[in-house]
């Protein structure tokens, strides 16, 4: 056989090669098409997967998607929101930069967390918040969300070191970021009120106050701002002096049971700026005192003022406010007919329509004023280990008010020589701060064996501040001419020694008292006091000789004293007993 002959095939031998050949290429061909694809595909996904990673950086101490989990989690279906959770949604994310309910480090939110989507969190919904902090959290009749303050770690929709909706750090919280809030509480300069700040990158829906779906609203009414101010854990005697037209709460010379001594425009003063203040707490609103209300809530009961001619001062001013929103004035009466109140003694306001009275007894030391005989003879003492005799006259009050604090600063009671007394002791000298703590210490000890905690709510007024210039009461010292109250906060004077020692006491007692820290509230006002306008001169001789027997340490009504009723108020709708708690 010839060796250069091909070796021939048959015809279907060799279409049956070809068939083979071709299907191994097509495959081989697709294999490399598909692996080309799923490369490229990887490699188009990688760019949206780090974009992610942006907005969830880890150095973004206060980021709400800094705790999410990958891949992306899966959120419940809820019948209340259509919730978005397409790559669509996501990528909203990319502007978290410029949301500050993505990072909410920025102004106006300080120390704040508005929660981590969750899935194993129930979406951080106010119903789970409610349930771990039975305490702190209390529904609004009106579907509002207030509750107190929290210094957790980690907590879903819940402020960190701050306050609820209206207390010292200002933070609106526990509000759900689930994927329909829209809205995000902003802290406002001064402590004005809470606003709502909107923000469409998170969501479609806004909080429409359904507490189910973890959403709150913020009423701009008189009672929204109640709340805000008295369910938190805001200071409401820490703030400042603001311009109020709508005071004040009785007409100047509308009230016929003001002492002449405190009647400022009966006596000539020329202007009523003075009364055109309101206390604004710094961090919350306070409610203005609502006289009805107040009334309806002392249907049945007494209120007692207890204490020196300040608190004098503070009980005409409940009186004259009560009183205005009487309709019929007849059927409001001081129970003996007595219409001046500058004697000491025990006085009652019986407002007949509401079977409640209105009192006050005066007990300037609160403890006994006493005689001692020695041998050159009787002399006056101040008992500090016994409560003054008029204990019987309130002894049984639903609210008693008391306060003591000018009569420690006269001249006996400050020299303090062979004046205080314990037991059969007269203490030849005695500091007066050292008295002064022993007395008080007298009162705790009374009010913890007489007072029945459950029935009766106790108060103590702190230390009205004085604005003598040049001389003190008996001295010379004026504050005529004054007509606004001090606006630099550098010129108020320290905190009385006196009222830390109350601080102090209070503390240690067993019966909870309320202590109404006015001190710094009265500091701004050296223009409201009565100066030469307490009493009315009938010639011009008088009236200059009264520029040295100024009084500058009580005050005109309407004035000052009628922010202690409000704060009065606001205190009681807060810790309030029985009626008030409603």
């Amino acid at each position: 056989m010839d060796s250069n002959k091909k070796l021939s095939f048959s015809e279907p031998f060799l279409s049956q090669r070809r068939k083979i050949l071709s299907g191994f290429s097509l495959g081989v061909g697709a294999s490399l098409l598909f692996l080309t694809l799923f490369l490229l595909n990887t490699s188009l996904k990688v760019p949206k997967f780090q974009l992610f990673l942006q907005g969830s950086d880890p150095s973004r101490a206060n980021s709400s998607f800094s705790s999410w989990h990958f891949p992306f989690p899966t959120f419940p279906p809820s019948s209340s929101d259509a919730r978005n959770v397409s790559g669509s949604s996501l990528q909203r994310v990319e502007g978290a930069e410029k949301t500050r309910e993505v990072n909410v480090t920025g102004e106006g939110l300080e120390d704040t967390h508005l929660g981590n989507l969750n899935e194993n969190r129930d979406n951080a919904s106010l119903h789970a918040e409610e349930q771990r902090f039975p305490r702190e959290a209390a529904h609004a009749e009106n579907g509002d969300l207030v509750t107190g303050k929290e210094n957790s770690s980690d907590l879903n929709g819940v402020a960190k070191d701050g306050d609820f909706l209206g207390g010292k750090g200002e933070i609106a919280a526990n509000t759900s970021v689930s994927d329909d809030a829209n809205t995000v509480m902003q802290k406002t300069v001064e402590g004005e009120s809470l606003s709502h700040k909107k923000n469409d990158n998170l969501g479609n829906s806004s909080l429409n106050g359904n507490l189910g779906n973890g959403s709150a609203t913020h009423h701009d009414s008189q009672e929204g701002k109640m709340q805000v101010g008295l369910l938190g854990s805001c200071d409401i005697f820490d703030g400042h002096w603001v311009r109020d037209e709508s005071k004040p709460y009785y007409p100047l010379g509308s009230c016929p049971y003001i002492d002449r001594d405190f009647d400022c425009h009966l006596n000539g003063r020329p202007d009523s700026e003075y009364v055109k203040w309101k206390w604004k707490p710094n961090g919350c609103d306070i409610p203005s005192l609502n006289a009805t209300d107040f009334l309806e809530k002392l249907r049945g009961q007494k209120l007692v003022f207890v204490g020196d001619s300040l608190n004098r001062n503070m009980w005409e001013s409940m009186v004259c406010i009560l009183r205005q929103s009487v309709r019929d004035k007849k059927r409001v009466f001081e129970i003996s007919g007595r219409t001046e109140f500058k004697k000491k003694g025990v006085y009652a306001f019986r407002f007949e329509d509401y079977n409640c009275s209105v009192d006050f007894v005066g007990s300037p030391f609160i403890v006994r004023e006493s005689t001692f005989k020695g041998k050159n003879g009787s002399f006056e003492t101040l008992r500090l280990d016994l409560m003054d005799q008029t204990t019987t006259m309130f002894h049984d009050a639903d609210i008693i008010v008391f306060n003591t604090g000018h009569w420690w600063t006269h001249e006996k009671t400050s020299r303090g020589e062979d004046y205080y007394q314990e037991g059969n002791h007269v203490y030849p000298r005695l500091k007066v701060l050292n008295a002064y703590t022993r007395a008080l210490t007298t009162w705790a000890r009374w009010i913890d064996s007489n007072i029945d905690a459950n029935r009766t709510q106790v108060f103590f007024r702190g230390y009205s501040v004085t604005h003598f210039r040049g001389g003190q009461w008996n001295s010379g010292g004026q504050c005529h001419k004054e007509t606004e109250p001090i606006f630099n906060g550098t010129h108020l004077r320290k905190y009385p020694s006196k009222m830390r020692a109350l601080e102090h006491i209070i503390q240690k007692m067993k019966t909870p008292v309320i202590y109404m820290n006015i001190s710094r509230i009265t500091d701004y006002r050296k223009d409201a006091h009565p100066s030469i306008y307490r009493m009315e001169y009938k010639t011009e001789a008088e009236r200059t000789s009264a520029e040295q027997h100024q009084d500058c340490s009580h005050w005109c009504l309407p004035g000052v004293p009628d922010t202690w009723n409000e704060l009065l108020y606001a205190s009681l709708l807060k810790h309030g007993k029985g009626n008030w708690k409603s």
